[in-house]
C-alpha cells in the first residue's frame, strides 16, 4: 500500500466530499483547506466499515445509467406531481417484494438507491438471505410490470456494470 493509497483510501469518495463541502458553503480558500481536511479525516475514519472495492467493469455503461436515472427522475417528478395534484383520490399505494439478480454488495446498494431517489418509489428493507427488496410504491397498478420494468430498466444494466 502506497502512501498515497494509505491517506486517500477513497479518493472520489474523498473528491466528493470536498465538492460537496464547496457547494453548500461559499467558495473561499479557506473553505477549500477545511472541506479537504474533513474530507480525508472522514475517508481515513470510515475506512474499516467500507466493504470489498467493487469493480466497474465498463465505465461507459455507468454514464448511461445515471443519464437515464437523470431523466427517469426527471419524468417520475412530473408524474408524481400530476397524481398528487389532480388524481389523490385515485391513488392506490403499496407495497411489493422485488426479487433480486444482482449479486454485488454495491450493485443492490445502487439499484435500492435508484428505486428511492425516483420519486414515488422507496427502498424500505434489503432482506440479504432472501436477495429481496421490500419496496413501497405511491401508485400501485401492476405489481408484476413494475417488476419487470425495475428489472429491465435498472437491475440488468448494473448487473452488466457491476457483476462478474
Amino acid at each position: 500500500m502506497t502512501w498515497l493509497q494509505r491517506w486517500l483510501p477513497h479518493p472520489l469518495f474523498t473528491g466528493f466530499l470536498v465538492l460537496l463541502w464547496l457547494l453548500m458553503n461559499q467558495f473561499s480558500f479557506a473553505h477549500l483547506l477545511l472541506g479537504s481536511v474533513l474530507a480525508v479525516v472522514i475517508s481515513l475514519v470510515t475506512q474499516p466499515f467500507w466493504p470489498e472495492r467493487s469493480r466497474v467493469k465498463y465505465p461507459g455503461k455507468l454514464l448511461v445509467y445515471l443519464g437515464r436515472l437523470l431523466l427517469d427522475i426527471l419524468k417520475s417528478n412530473l408524474v408524481v406531481a400530476r397524481r398528487i395534484l389532480f388524481q389523490s383520490d385515485d391513488l392506490k399505494p403499496g407495497f411489493f417484494t422485488y426479487p433480486l439478480s444482482l449479486t454485488d454488495d454495491f450493485a443492490v446498494t445502487m439499484l435500492a438507491s435508484t428505486i428511492s431517489l425516483t420519486p414515488g418509489t422507496v427502498s424500505a428493507h434489503y432482506d440479504r438471505e432472501g436477495r429481496t427488496l421490500l419496496i413501497h410504491c405511491l401508485h400501485l397498478d401492476d405489481e408484476e410490470a413494475l417488476i419487470q420494468d425495475i428489472h429491465r430498466r435498472y437491475e440488468l444494466p448494473l448487473q452488466e456494470i457491476f457483476d462478474d
